[in-house]
């Protein structure tokens, strides 16, 4: 990579972002103290935000120090991705604290925090002082789906910078070219995953999550009653449980021979009372992260989900061009044939207020089982 492309070249098909971001960058007078940088899944939110980051904290040309950020390395720059279900407010705290202090060796102290979405109420009424009364040379960089995803005391005090979706022929692109598929698997992965690019390098490359995605979308299209829905439920919710746990079992356990190996305790040795807090701390920890994982994966079915019955609304209104499912084409002619739209309306609307249900810590295996019972029946439970 180019001087000229750090910290930009990792970010991907945001040509007016970058322009807007690398402005402000160079420009105290166009700096804003604090952003929020909005946009779909896998649009690059948190690419964006580093690179700024980088430009912000770094001389210009002192391409060591850029990366550094980029690595997430550099002491001037805070950041929060949390892999827990919600940001707690210890934690939004620790972020207020550090934004107090001064650059150590770059131009600005910058705080990012990657899923600003996560912060309940309370949380973000942490984060508002620092916003009122911005500490001298620290910029806050938050990032969100939706500015609708703050409180409008959080947005009333960000510059909001929204990011455009990318095209699907550009995503495909990109796949193909990061993972070496062949060009029509990269187009496929692409259109499965709504363009999120993440999800679709994962579809490229990895057959088993090919297989899981076909295999509920077929499922669901079976369902006919309420044995069949409790059925299906329960293999949506178990297949994202084997998911969450193949992502996460190998780091846990490499977190706690890490933690172990450091306090001193030999493989297979008894763990010291001394050192059970630790790893009770740390156990929760992962705890935390497995829950947060679990619900992404069945927040990703149910975005499956809505794919396919969107779908099915786009044949039953004479539009079969641009589905996200051709693969499934006849099944989906079939089910618009013998639906009426306001049907697949409803479940769409029911698949909504499932997803919304499910970040209210509702039981997944109930919130799907009265979904799919809905999809039988054609009406809500």
């Amino acid at each position: 990579m180019d001087a000229v492309d750090v910290p930009w070249g990792g970010v991907w098909s945001q040509p007016d972002a970058v322009a807007t971001l690398r402005s402000a960058a160079s420009d105290p007078a166009a700096l804003s103290h604090a952003w929020l940088i909005t946009g779909p899944p896998g649009s690059g939110r948190s690419n964006l935000a580093y690179a700024f980051a980088a430009a912000l904290i770094a001389d210009e040309g002192d391409e060591a120090a850029m990366r550094q950020v980029l690595a997430g390395t550099h002491p001037d720059l805070t950041a929060l991705r949390t892999e827990q279900v919600v940001i707690r407010i210890d934690e939004a705290r620790r972020l207020v604290e550090r934004a107090y202090f001064a650059p150590s060796v770059g131009r600005y102290r910058v705080i990012v925090v990657e899923d600003a979405d996560r912060m309940v109420e309370r949380t973000s009424n942490v984060l508002l002082k620092a916003l009122e009364e911005p500490p001298e040379r620290t910029v806050w960089v938050l990032c969100a789906p939706s500015d609708a995803d703050l409180l409008p005391t959080i947005r009333s005090r960000v510059r909001t910078l929204r990011l455009r979706e990318p095209e699907l022929a550009d995503v495909a692109r990109l796949i193909a070219e990061r993972t070496g598929v062949d060009a029509a698997l990269a187009e496929q992965s692409a259109r499965h995953a709504q363009r999120h690019i993440g999800m679709a390098q994962r579809l490229a490359t990895d057959a088993a999550t090919r297989e899981r995605r076909d295999g509920t979308l077929r499922a669901v299209l079976a369902v006919r009653g309420v044995g069949d829905a409790v059925d299906v439920a329960a293999r949506v919710v178990q297949s994202a449980t084997d998911d969450a746990k193949a992502l996460t079992a190998e780091r846990d356990e490499a977190e706690r021979a890490s933690l172990l190996h450091t306090v001193g305790v030999p493989e297979g040795g008894p763990i010291p009372p001394a050192v059970r807090a630790q790893v009770n701390a740390l156990e929760e920890e992962q705890k935390r992260r497995a829950t947060r994982s679990l619900r992404d994966g069945i927040d990703r079915a149910l975005t499956d989900l809505q794919s396919m019955f969107r779908d099915v609304v786009m044949l039953q209104f004479g539009r079969d061009t641009d589905l996200v499912n051709a693969e499934l084409a006849p099944q989906l002619h079939a089910l618009a044939d013998a639906w009426p739209p306001a049907r697949t309306l409803i479940v769409l609307d029911h698949l909504a207020e499932t997803r919304r249900n499910l970040e209210q810590n509702v039981a997944p295996a109930l919130a799907l089982e009265s979904l799919l019972i809905t999809v039988a029946t054609g009406r809500t439970p």
